[in-house]
Order: structure tokens, then sequence, then C-alpha cells
């Protein structure tokens, strides 16, 4: 069965190429598709994502999302098999009871282990490598201190379809381009709570955490915040550009 998003996606897909959005037609806003197809905001925008890696639509710095001059007749969504929002979703569901569970099993090994990539963290941050390499670990560790192999099979898992599926990576380096970075003080409260030994704690704290990473990818893949982000890169290459040809 195909997911909400891939629905929408196909049902805009198809009515573009069959001529109901004309090239360079602009598509409904967020709200009005939400409304149209019942299905929330963060649904509609994964949609629209994955019409515009398929090459069917284009962003317009603050005018919104136009069919592509020439669309594709053939465009298919082979690969597109989970978004950024469903699956940090799905890790919000699993990962609070993943830190529950833990907080009554970690040792201080693994307490020590989390403050120190809460440190290797801020350094990633600091020099703006990619591929959140200590935030992994990080929730890698909390999913082992469940002393539950298939607790641990299942968050890993999770973690890493965000680099299998095209979709997700997209939607991830988007939100990487305009400075999106893992939050240092939400791990620090997670570890706190870790820390005091206290379940409750702990599963909210992961919670609010995944879920103010699904606010901050809306915020990153709004239209106008990505391409202001291009075209501030643009102007700074043009202007590297200049100063190498002097």
């Amino acid at each position: 069965m195909r997911k909400l998003y891939q629905q929408v996606a196909a049902a805009v897909a198809g009515a573009i190429q069959r001529g109901e959005f004309a090239p360079g037609q602009r598509i409904p806003s967020e709200r009005d598709l939400a409304e149209e197809y019942k299905v929330s905001r963060p649904t509609i925008r994964e949609a629209m994502i994955a019409l515009d890696v398929i090459g069917l639509v284009r962003t317009r710095h603050g005018a919104g999302i136009f069919v592509v001059d020439n669309p594709p007749k053939d465009a298919a969504m082979i690969g597109l098999d989970i978004g950024a929002f469903e699956l940090t979703e799905a890790r919000r569901l699993f990962e609070g009871e993943a830190a529950a569970l833990a907080a009554v099993s970690i040792t201080d090994e693994e307490i020590a282990t989390l403050e120190t990539l809460i440190g290797e963290m801020e350094r990633e941050n600091l020099e703006n490598i990619s591929g959140e390499h200590a935030d992994r670990s990080f929730h890698l560790t909390i999913a082992r201190a469940t002393r539950n192999s298939a607790v641990v099979d299942v968050v890993e898992s999770l973690w890493d379809a965000r680099y299998r599926s095209p979709l997700c990576a997209h939607m991830l380096e988007r939100a990487r381009s305009v400075g999106v970075q893992p939050r240092i003080d939400e791990h620090q409260r997670i570890l706190t709570a870790l820390r005091d030994r206290d379940p409750h704690a702990a599963r909210r704290e992961m919670r609010d955490h995944l879920a103010r990473v699904i606010d901050g990818l809306l915020t990153a893949t709004e239209s106008d915040t990505f391409e202001r982000a291009r075209a501030e890169v643009e102007a700074k290459r043009s202007d590297l550009a200049r100063r190498v040809a002097v």
C-alpha cells in the first residue's frame, strides 16, 4: 500500500501529466492541498519535495511551487520510499519508549559515553560536519542501554533509513543547507533524565526532542527559507568568482 505522501504526490503528478496543471502554473498552497486530500501539512510537504526530486515542480522564491516548463511524461516515484517527517515520527514513538526502558538499566559507563558524545556533537556543529555521526551514536547508545537487541535493531534501522531513502536524504540535506544541526540542549535534557534513572522524564524528553526535530524540518523545508538560503549561496559563489578573477 502506498504511503500517504506517495498517494498525494501521485495524484498531483497525474494532474500535471493530464494537463490540469499547465507548465509554469502555480500549484495550490499547502493548506489548500491538505484540505483537498484530507492529510497533514507534513504529508503535503513530503509530497511536494518528492515532486521536486523527480523534476515535476520547482520552487520560486516568495511565489510558491510551480510546474516546470517541460514536465517529464513518465516521472516515477521509484526510490522515494520514506520521507523525513514519517521517519522522525516513527523514531519519536520507538525511541521515546527506548529511553524509558534504558533509564532503568543504563550504566555509569554508558552515561559517561553519552556525555562524551554530546561533546562530539558540539564539535561537529562548530565544524559543520555533516552526517550526524555523534548524534547517531548518542541515540544508539541509549538503545543498547535497554539490553534488548530487538530495540537496538529497530532504532538502528530507522537511522539507516535516513540515508537509504533518496527523499529522506534530500529533505535532510535541505535542512542542513539552512543551518539545522543536532540540538545540544535537548540532548543534555535527555542525558539528565537518564542520569536520574527517571523513565518518565526520559520518555518525555526524547519525545519532545524528536517533536522539535519535526518542527525544525518543517521550518527548514519552507520554500521561502530554502530558496533564500540557495540565493545566499549563489551570491557568495559569484562574489568568490569575482575575487578569484582579480
